[in-house]
Formats: C-alpha cells, structure tokens, sequence
C-alpha cells in the first residue's frame, strides 16, 4: 500500500515512542503524537488516557493509520491491565472503525507467549504462530490484543500487523535479550515495513534484529518486506563476561518471558 502519511503514534512518551518519534519521520511520516502524560518538547502532542474515547476519537480523526504502543508494558494488577491495556486497546480500535483508519500496527509482546519453553540446541526457532501462553496479566493484554485485531480485521476490515516485540534498547543490556534484542533502527525498519506492505488481514511478526542467537522466527517479519540490519552479537563477550551465561536449569531461563515467568517487575505507577 501506498505510505501513509500522518500516522498516530500512541504512547509517545514511552521508551520505545520515544525512539520511534526521532526515527521514524525519516521515513515520511507525518506523527501525531498521543499519550497519558505530556511529550518533552513536543507542545501539539495529545495529553489524553485511551479511555478518554471523545479525546481519542479526535485524534484518530484524519490519520492514514496507527501506531499503538501505549500502556502498562510491566506487570500490574489486573484492574490497572484491564483498563490501560484492555479497555483502552478496545478503545482505540472503536476509534479506527468509526474513523475509517484502516491500518494499525499494534505492539504486543514476547510476554504473549513468555511461557513457551525455548528451544533446545537443533531445535527450529520458535514460529510467529505460537499458541498464547502469557507468562502474566500484562501478557494476557496482549494476547487480547492480538485476538481483538483479528476480531476487527474479520468483521471490521481493520488490518493489523502485531509485533510481538522483544527488548528494543539502543543496545542489549543483559545476555538474555542478546536474543530479543531488536535496535532502534531494526524497529523503524520494521515499523515502516509493517505500515506499507498490502494485504496483511491481521499478520504477527517477531519484533527483534538478525541476531545470532535469535530464538524465534522472523519469516512472518521477513514475508512484509523487513530486512533487519543489526546484529546483537558484538555485545555478546561483554555481558557474558559480567553475567555469566545464563543457567538453564533455571525456570527464568527455560521459558522465552525470562524472569516475567518467575519474578515479573511490577509497573510503578
């Protein structure tokens, strides 16, 4: 499809919005700019929550498509998760059918599918089509997410492509995202990518760079025209040097959600 031009960015105070809101104009796009709490230097952003539907109608109004990566991205209670990562994602997508936005790129997570047993040595990586094992409330969001697009694409004509993304820091920071890790560059790639291929229904891809250790599949990603660039293997020595490699008799080890399995860090807020 042709590139959208201006495309609503929700949670673009967050970390990964943060990223994306210098990366991705680059590329073309026109971003309006929608989260809870004020955007740093950026005074037209859109200060709203998601269950604010007047305020988020207005902002979907006249936007080519969406990027939606606001919410808890943490592990909370499920009241906080239900209406954050739950109510506010149904929110968004009753926004795009009313408006007619007919394309979201929506951030789910490898916590949608944390419990998932890695894979062993000769094993083949772990597929985009993985059956839902959340690893906590907060993954269980994103396995509604994911399941809400599909439900908007059938009956609403609502593409969606859901990236299940790993750890996007501008490097890795332990050895275990040594196999998530997806760069900041690798995201606007991917982003791009999953804004302007045709026909995608409702597609999950992984979301990481062409790591070396890389635990999943990337075909889903790949099959949109994405073509990661970055490697997380020239941090390798480094945290393996401080952090030892990891113990895979450890329950946080053996599972893709890592310590979200076992100790999950609790959202702040």
């Amino acid at each position: 499809m042709p590139a959208p031009r201006t495309v609503l960015l929700t949670g673009a105070a967050g970390g990964l919005g943060t990223l994306m809101r210098a990366l991705l104009p680059a590329y073309g796009y026109d971003l309006r700019l929608f989260d809870l709490v004020p955007v740093e230097d950026e005074p037209q952003a859109i200060t709203a929550d998601l269950n604010d539907r007047k305020a988020l109608r207005e902002a979907v109004r006249g936007v080519d498509a969406i990027i939606h990566l606001a919410g808890i991205s943490l592990e909370s209670t499920f009241n906080k998760i239900l209406s954050a990562n739950i109510e506010g994602t149904y929110n968004l997508y009753e926004a795009a059918r009313e408006e007619g936005v007919r394309r979201i790129v929506a951030a789910s997570s490898n916590h949608a599918v944390g419990c998932t047993p890695l894979p062993l040595a000769g094993d083949p990586p772990i597929p985009s089509d993985a059956p839902h094992r959340p690893d906590t409330f907060y993954g269980l969001s994103k396995c509604f997410g994911e399941d809400l697009a599909q439900l908007y694409w059938d009956q609403h004509g609502v593409e969606t492509v859901s990236v299940r993304i790993g750890s996007c820091f501008p490097e890795p920071t332990s050895v275990r995202m040594l196999s998530l890790w997806m760069s900041p560059a690798d995201g606007a790639r991917l982003f791009h990518a999953a804004l302007t291929a045709e026909d995608v229904g409702h597609t999950v891809v992984h979301g990481s760079s062409a790591n070396t250790r890389l635990w999943w599949d990337l075909t889903s990603a790949r099959a949109l025209g994405y073509t990661p660039q970055d490697d997380s293997e020239p941090y390798a020595a480094k945290l393996i040097a401080e952090q030892g490699e990891p113990d895979p008799a450890d329950p946080a080890q053996a599972r893709l959600g890592g310590h979200f399995v076992t100790d999950p860090p609790i959202w702040p807020h």
